[in-house]
């Protein structure tokens, strides 16, 4: 995809194979496509990481969010802000990646659980 002509880039099937055989093809898709939840959701599905390429208004997407870091931990880092508080979200991302509490909000990160 990243080397595909921008009326491509534009093609939401196009896109959807794409990011079902790497989440972070959604890097190089068109805006209005990165604001797409179910487009978006697959991606994080396939990579996790692809959440850092996500609309800003989908990184606040608790459901969105917990798929990403549930594939990949290291996701968190993606979030909006106040998901960062979150205590489930925290959990999952460390059960993946111990490293991912780095991003989480100070509180938790003295939390024992």
């Amino acid at each position: 995809l990243a080397y595909a002509a921008e009326p491509l880039k534009a093609d939401r099937e196009l896109v959807l194979e794409a990011v079902r055989q790497d989440g972070t093809a959604l890097a190089y898709a068109a805006e209005p496509l990165k604001a797409d939840r179910e487009l978006v959701l697959e991606a994080v599905r396939q990579n996790g990481l692809a959440l850092w390429a996500a609309a800003d208004p989908l990184q606040a997407d608790r459901e969105l969010v917990l798929e990403a870091v549930r594939q990949n931990g290291s996701a968190l880092q993606a979030a909006d802000d106040p998901l960062l508080a979150d205590h489930e979200l925290v959990l999952e991302a460390v059960r993946d990646n111990g490293e991912a509490l780095r991003f989480a909000a100070e509180p938790l990160k003295a939390d024992r659980e």
